[in-house]
């Protein structure tokens, strides 16, 4: 007895597109096939570059060539008065804010705001995480109040810590009365100036990094844990041993991108005292590097030294990034 044995059709090259002529088709038939084929080639190979173009466009006009705009700008002696007159001037302008002792103040003040925002932000980050980790009654509730802070506008919640810090009437020295100590002048003081302004930073990124420490928890696997709760480790020798070193690459993100805001803060020292403006205070306490590019741009109207300045961040925010990836390199080899 005779036995048919079916064989399957060899893989066409070019997905959809026919790889033989059927039989009985006309000439006009199998080369409009044809130029379908090819359209369906062309179209597979050139959509996803025409989806993303978009972006790229924008990038170009509103990123990449303000920048290079810019970096031009910063070789010349450009007044705000007057922003097509430009004189070259070299590198003058970097010479020029090295020199000044207001860079420096500044540079040494988005330093220590940094490490004042950006350390107990993170811890607390970290811990607000860990217990919204466990199972909360009304925990869909507690996570959506975390991102509120961040959803405030930086003028209303600045407007609202400056009267929190208010030297006569502000909640705060009402509380530090309560137990004995005397009124702090928040916007006159060197330090209690620059913690009320962190106080604003932290206030607005806690819960927003909490939120990214817990998406990272839970997608560490349940099984650690179990292993680690059978060899009789407790809650936080589980939390030291188990989810820090999982979390590890999330805690580097979060400090990069913590430093790379804490570099560019601008709106909450510019807020808290509205009197002095872009000074940062009357003995420029607080003022950020991002207030002294302001205070050059568009109160001393020299646009050139701004400009410098600018670039001056965007190079300290470079060597930023390979630091990061200097240390996450060394994280994965170590891993």
């Amino acid at each position: 007895m005779a036995t048919e044995h079916d064989t399957a059709a060899p893989p066409v090259k070019g997905g959809a597109a026919p790889g033989r002529r059927p039989a009985g088709a006309s000439p006009e038939a199998e080369k409009k096939r044809a130029r379908l084929s090819r359209r369906w080639q062309r179209d597979m190979r050139w959509s996803p570059y025409a989806f993303v173009s978009p972006f790229f466009l924008l990038f170009l006009a509103f990123g990449l060539f303000p920048l290079i705009y810019t970096g031009w700008a910063s070789l010349h002696q450009v007044e705000l008065t007057a922003p097509t007159d430009m004189n070259w001037v070299g590198l003058r302008n970097y010479t020029r804010i090295f020199d000044d002792d207001f860079f420096w103040n500044a540079a040494r003040n988005t330093l220590t705001i940094g490490i004042i925002s950006t350390v107990p932000q993170l811890l607390m980050a970290m811990g607000l995480a860990h217990i919204l980790n466990y199972k909360l009654r009304g925990s869909t509730f507690f996570r959506v109040a975390m991102l509120a802070p961040y959803a405030t506008s930086i003028a209303a919640a600045s407007l609202v810590f400056v009267l929190l810090f208010g030297r006569d009437y502000g909640m705060i020295n009402w509380a530090l009365g309560a137990v004995g100590i005397d009124n702090v002048d928040w916007q006159n003081s060197h330090w209690a100036s620059q913690f009320a302004v962190s106080s604003i930073v932290i206030w607005r990124w806690t819960g927003y990094n909490a939120l990214i420490y817990l998406a990272a928890m839970q997608a560490i696997p349940q099984d650690l844990y179990e292993s680690a709760a059978l060899d009789g480790a407790s809650r936080w020798r589980q939390f030291i041993h188990v989810t820090l070193p999982s979390l590890r690459p999330t805690i580097l993100f979060t400090v990069v991108v913590s430093t790379i805001g804490a570099s560019q803060v601008f709106g909450e020292p510019l807020l808290f005292d509205a009197n002095k403006g872009a000074s940062g205070g009357s003995q420029h306490q607080f003022q950020t590097l991002g207030l002294y590019l302001y205070e050059q741009g568009w109160v001393n109207q020299h646009l050139g030294r701004a400009s410098a300045i600018a670039w001056t961040m965007f190079l300290i925010l470079i060597v930023i990034g390979l630091v990061n990836s200097l240390i996450s390199r060394r994280l994965r080899a170590s891993s």
